[in-house]
């Protein structure tokens, strides 16, 4: 792992310099107040304390407990009211029983910031739950910025300062971490202190009753000292916010996240497409990547990117040169290179020319480069100097199998003195062979180039630059495209119509209505409840029609007999009214039946469906896919949050399906209309966003023509 602390940089902030977060008051009290603090060792008051005057903080620190006059040689006080002057942060290490009584009075003696460790609070049941209820409504009333409760504390590097009971400090760095597990944080420290891992900050968020990780990620961005910002978090306290300000910190620095609860088992059951296909992790998925989170599946991801982002430029592009003294490893990384989304660079003729002269007969002049096994430290600089230098080339990986009778940390050495040359371009290794390899990685270490295990962590590392650098091209995210010819007063009627009948599910015609109020092409569609209706709607809308059975509890209306197409004449019309109304009985006796709805049918074409689910952290959720029967078979879907949803992104989603390859023409079939889809995708987002009671609608399917398209059938359910 990479040492990521900073030599020779004099510390920032401390008690004399704020910043320009509103979290400076935290990070950089003028003095702090630990309450409840202890002479017993091994208890947490007296930790925090030790931690406290250990960690090099360089303002008044006072022990807070009526029982003591002095502990660890600091003047003890009665309470926080006795303390003289200003307190700008109280850690509060009391039983949770006391913890409102001490918020309290430090609110009357204007505390602005708290670190609340006492667990006892919502983790514990229903009790706890009220407890920091109304813990949280003290804080507000007095404007308090609190961390906690339950937690491990929280630790700035630079300030100095450790407010926590951990049992170590972290080194210097500019790595700011946020955990909402506590004891994930101390495993954490504890493994980072062993490799050397560098940190500016490090947050135990705990329950987030007051403060939440994201304004520690906003805070994080803000300050002068951490280059990229990691959190483990086990969920989002406001989806919608959390997305909003992400997205403008993660322009400002990389932003790493590990979501832990990833499995679908509590996936809410959903009688859509749509909501059966969506799910938590999937929301979280897509809410990162329109915030531009990079997500790491696992611990050893997280540190690989965090290693990556704080000692490398971003690259300019995703063409990767690996230069290594064996095939194998050189066939693995490329394969990663080409499973990552990025790209093996392919050399100027000039870098062919030199390296032919250069390398032995045998070695492979092409990318990835074989100087082979037995090649020098001078013949691997030489090759990796030209790699580097070459224009095509955006990074480079440097790999190295256990080599016979030269010394690694020569070849190591010199990587660093080429790297020089190009400061521009990131470069990482991975030098394989355990102990052996321990010289040439303290080397890599030393000189802040991240060095890994295997080649295929140092791809992964490589693809994350890769990510942000593209996110750093994209405008930050607007308000998402709006419609003028929308006619929200029409879905309000037929909202209220449907309420009044105490009813949550819309019929064919409702939706079809409501669709239609915000310019979506829906097929014309009437209800019928007797037959000489039917036959009048259809007379109306022009032969042929579709009739289908009108039923809130219906869902999958051919299932049961109760769709008819293709109907040219009057008398067809007739029998399939009846035919319905008669199978629709035989099939489900019980189920009420509003009646049959009449529709145009409208000329065949390809199949799409779009969708929405709406997550109860992230709101609703936009799906584009195939359509028709293969929705369910073929999963061959894109998501996106409706808010903020624009045409660039909606023609992403298109581009992220196999139906793409349709849309854009297959096999000698003309291209359908990618504009009107796009389009449709938008004015549902829209739809859904001035309308939160819409909780899932699918239109499946959309069918799409040369020129325009038309919703056939939409489905609704409000809440």
């Amino acid at each position: 792992m990479q040492d990521t602390r900073v030599r020779g940089t004099p510390a920032r902030g401390g008690i004399d310099e704020p910043g320009s977060s509103p979290l400076d008051p935290l990070f950089h009290p003028r003095s702090v107040a630990v309450i409840g603090a202890s002479k017993t060792e091994g208890k947490i008051g007296h930790s925090i304390l030790k931690n406290l005057a250990a960690s090099g903080y360089k303002g008044p620190i006072h022990p807070v407990n009526p029982k003591e006059s002095e502990i660890l040689g600091l003047e003890c006080y009665p309470s926080v009211s006795a303390i003289p002057g200003e307190v700008g942060l109280a850690v509060v290490a009391v039983p949770a029983k006391l913890v409102l009584d001490v918020v309290k009075e430090c609110g009357e003696k204007k505390v602005p910031s708290l670190v609340v460790v006492t667990a006892g609070f919502k983790e514990v049941g229903r009790e706890g739950l009220e407890l920091e209820k109304r813990l949280t409504a003290l804080c507000e009333d007095f404007g308090i910025r609190m961390v906690g409760p339950n937690c491990l504390g929280i630790m700035d590097t630079h300030t100095p300062m450790n407010a926590s009971f951990s049992q170590g400090f972290p080194h210097r760095g500019d790595i700011a971490f946020l955990s909402q597990s506590g004891a994930l944080c101390a495993a954490i420290l504890d493994w980072s202190l062993e490799r050397g891992i560098g940190f500016s900050k490090f947050v135990s968020v705990g329950n987030k009753a007051v403060l939440s990780e994201l304004d520690f990620i906003q805070d994080a961005a803000l300050d002068g000292y951490s280059k990229v910002i990691l959190g483990y978090i086990e969920d989002v306290k406001n989806g919608e916010d959390f997305v909003e300000a992400v997205s403008r910190a993660s322009r400002k620095k990389p932003v790493v996240i590990i979501k832990s609860g990833t499995s679908q088992a509590g996936a809410q059951a959903a009688s859509s497409h749509t909501g059966a296909l969506a799910g938590s992790n999937l929301a979280y998925d897509t809410a990162f990547r329109q915030a531009g989170v990079i997500r790491a599946e696992t611990m050893e991801e997280l540190f690989d990117y965090a290693i990556a982002f704080a000692t490398q430029p971003i690259p300019p592009g995703p063409r990767v040169g690996i230069v290594t003294n064996s095939g194998g490893p050189g066939i693995i990384a490329t394969d990663r290179v080409e499973a990552l989304g990025l790209s093996m660079a392919r050399f100027q003729k000039e870098t062919l020319e030199v390296l032919r002269r250069t390398l032995p007969p045998a070695a492979n002049i092409y990318n990835p480069v074989d100087v082979l096994g037995d090649a020098t430290p001078e013949l691997y600089r030489e090759a990796f100097r030209h790699v580097l230098g070459d224009p095509g080339v955006d990074a480079v990986a440097c790999l190295l199998a256990r080599p016979a009778g030269i010394d690694p940390a020569e070849v190591a050495r010199g990587v660093v003195e080429e790297r020089e040359r190009f400061p521009a371009k990131p470069v990482v290794a991975a030098f394989l062979g355990g102990e052996t390899m321990a010289g040439a990685n303290d080397v890599f270490r030393g000189n802040r180039i991240p060095t890994y295990e295997f080649p295929e962590r140092a791809i992964v590392a490589l693809a994350g630059l890769h990510r942000y650098s593209e996110l750093l091209k994209e405008p930050p995210p607007g308000e998402g495209v709006r419609f003028p010819d929308v006619n929200p007063d029409e879905v309000k009627r037929v909202f209220a119509a449907v309420r009044a009948e105490r009813r949550l599910v819309l019929l064919g015609s409702e939706a079809h209505r409501v669709a239609a109020a915000y310019g979506i092409n829906a097929a014309p569609i009437d209800l019928a409840t007797r037959v000489s209706e039917a036959v009048g709607a259809a007379e109306e809308l022009g032969y042929p029609v579709v009739l289908k059975v009108a039923s809130p509890k219906i869902i999958h209306k051919s299932d049961v007999g109760g769709v008819k197409i293709g109907l040219e004449t009057p008398a067809a019309v007739r029998e399939g009214f009846l035919e319905i109304l008669e199978n629709v009985h035989r099939a489900l006796p019980r189920v009420p039946v509003n009646g049959v709805e009449v529709q145009k049918m409208m000329p065949g074409g390809t199949e799409f469906i779009v969708g929405v689910s709406r997550d109860l952290q992230f709101g609703p959720l936009v799906m584009f896919g195939l359509g028709g029967i293969w929705v369910n078979l073929l999963k061959d879907v894109s998501f996106r949050l409706a808010k903020g949803l624009s045409l660039r992104e909606t023609e992403r989603m298109l581009m992220e399906t196999k139906g793409y390859t349709l849309l854009r023409g297959f096999r000698g079939r003309p291209p359908l209309d990618v504009e009107a889809v796009k389009e449709t995708i938008a004015r549902v987002a829209q739809l859904v966003s001035d309308f939160p009671e819409i909780a899932e609608m699918d239109i499946n399917p959309l069918v799409a023509y040369e020129s325009g398209v038309a919703a056939l059938d939409v489905k609704m359910t409000i809440s």
